[in-house]
């Protein structure tokens, strides 16, 4: 009861709850637009809230990483161009149904699951803060890996009909992620003497390139094409779409959960890991890739349930769940507050303060969502010379905010004929992504685990929550590729003639 009664003290006798909404605005903005990911739009803000109390600056700051993880879903499901590497997973179906002219239904789907997610983040915060930031604590290195390998058994299931292009295509994405310096003797690798290189090739260039420019350069070549007539307002979910949404929001949620407090999956891994379970158990899978509503209600879940629960760690121990905690982790640190088990006790204020402004922020992103959603809508309904020049302005400009680089222009570009070409031999994108996005976290910590172990192998096997994630994965390879395969083989067999 204290807390609440602080947590409202907070909200009505600070500016918390403008804070919170200027925040969550300003986040959905930096969230939409690509290249400026939640981690790069809080770290913009930071400056700007040393003269701020301290407990309306983490919760103006909180906020904007509730809203970023949002905004990323407006381009993907608008133009293909996941705004966040937490939104590729809902360019697949988000896209489609824009394309079906549902544009505005799957942005009321997004919206709501994204709405949903993020309280449940905020409640398993709240509730669970202390007890599951244990678990986060007993990851290895070891387990670190595990984690990856779970994370890439999602490409057998985003194969889209030939689990050999898509392994091709995973394999080339953990190629390109090993571009820059060795992560843990430093030497630097496959950079042809470009110093721009050496932090390796961003997987958001990548992204932008394979996604984006390859269907600016797809439509292009499509002049005369007949539009689809699309609606300019924003529809939420009725009565009959929750009867099939509430099962992928809750997995959503419920993966999000686990991601969030274990530090280095964060909202990408959630979303694909909930796209694959939502389709694994969905009562009509063929419809995903195609413009499933599912499709779209998991992911948004995920990723936004991790805004919440990825701070469990970071303010129980001091350990970032993401790299958008890892800025709010400095900036506790520049208004003197050490995050660890006695943060509560010396800074009750700021941290239930925290509590109540993230709840004002998930409440704010309903209401922020709902006055823009329509007018994003009609700006991308324009006529095809002006958007297409408008989207191309819009990614190239994303791309040189990030470093100031012409190397990262051409790389997107490189990457979107790349992209052009392999759609038109139909191999699929997103192991590429998939496989960018999880490199270093994959090699590193292989590297690190064997570093511990004297090289000695076993230490994967011996590790018991390391064992646990390599089983899960040899489970999902087999049940997305190997089991199907064995199936449509006996059903081959049972209908030829005797």
């Amino acid at each position: 009861m204290e807390a609440i009664n602080i947590a409202l003290g907070v909200l009505f006798g600070t500016p918390a709850i403008l804070a919170a909404f200027a925040g969550v605005a300003y986040g959905i903005v930096g969230g939409a637009m690509p290249g400026i990911s939640p981690s790069v739009a809080m770290a913009l803000l930071v400056p700007f809230t040393f003269t701020m109390d301290p407990t309306t600056a983490i919760i103006m700051l909180a906020s904007v990483y509730v809203g970023a993880e949002y905004g990323g879903s407006i381009p993907a499901i608008l133009i293909n161009t996941p705004g966040t590497n937490a939104a590729a997973a809902t360019t697949i179906d988000g896209y489609a149904l824009h394309q079906q002219g549902r544009g505005g239904e799957a942005l009321g789907i997004s919206l709501m699951a994204g709405v949903v997610g993020g309280l449940v983040g905020v409640i398993v915060l709240v509730a669970l803060t202390g007890p599951l930031a244990k678990i986060a604590l007993a990851f290895t290195p070891a387990a670190y890996f595990s984690l990856g390998i779970l994370s890439l058994s999602v490409i057998a299931s985003l194969t889209e009909g030939s689990l050999v292009k898509g392994l091709i295509m995973g394999v080339l994405g953990l190629m390109i992620a090993t571009i820059g310096s060795d992560p843990i003797s430093g030497v630097t690798r496959f950079t042809f003497g470009f110093p721009e290189l050496f932090g390796g090739i961003h997987f958001v260039l990548v992204m932008m390139g394979v996604f984006a420019v390859s269907e600016l350069l797809k439509q292009i070549g499509h002049r005369d094409e007949e539009q689809v007539e699309r609606d300019s307002r924003i529809r939420l979910p009725k009565l009959r779409d929750w009867k099939r949404l509430w099962f992928p929001v809750s997995l959503g949620s419920a993966l999000g959960t686990f991601e969030g407090i274990t530090p280095g999956g964060g909202g990408a891994v959630a979303s694909f890991l909930s796209y694959n379970e939502a389709r694994r158990w969905s009562k009509h899978p063929e419809e995903f890739g195609k413009g499933s509503i599912e499709g779209i209600a998991a992911p948004e879940a995920a990723n936004n349930t991790v805004a919440g629960t990825a701070l469990i760690p970071t303010l129980s121990f001091g350990i970032p769940g993401s790299n958008s905690t890892a800025v709010l982790l400095g900036a506790l640190l520049v208004h003197g507050m050490q995050p660890g088990p006695m943060l509560f006790a010396q800074n009750p204020k700021v941290m239930y303060g925290l509590y109540g402004g993230l709840f004002v922020a998930n409440i704010a992103q309903l209401i922020i969502g709902l006055l823009i959603m329509t007018p994003c809508i009609w700006l991308v309904n324009r006529p095809k010379r002006y958007r297409l020049a408008a989207i191309y302005a819009l990614v190239l400009s994303g791309v040189y905010s990030i470093d100031s680089s012409v190397l990262d222009l051409i790389v997107v570009l490189l990457a979107g004929v790349f992209g052009y070409v392999m759609k038109r031999l139909k191999f699929p994108m997103l192991p590429l992504v998939l496989g960018l996005m999880l490199g270093y976290m994959v090699e590193s910590n292989f590297r690190r685990a064997l570093l511990v172990s004297a090289d000695d192998p076993m230490i994967f096997i011996q590790d018991r929550i390391s064992l646990s994630l390599l089983a899960l994965s040899a489970l999902m390879i087999f049940g997305s590729a190997i089991w199907p395969s064995i199936k449509t083989i006996v059903l081959q067999r049972r209908r030829q003639p005797k």
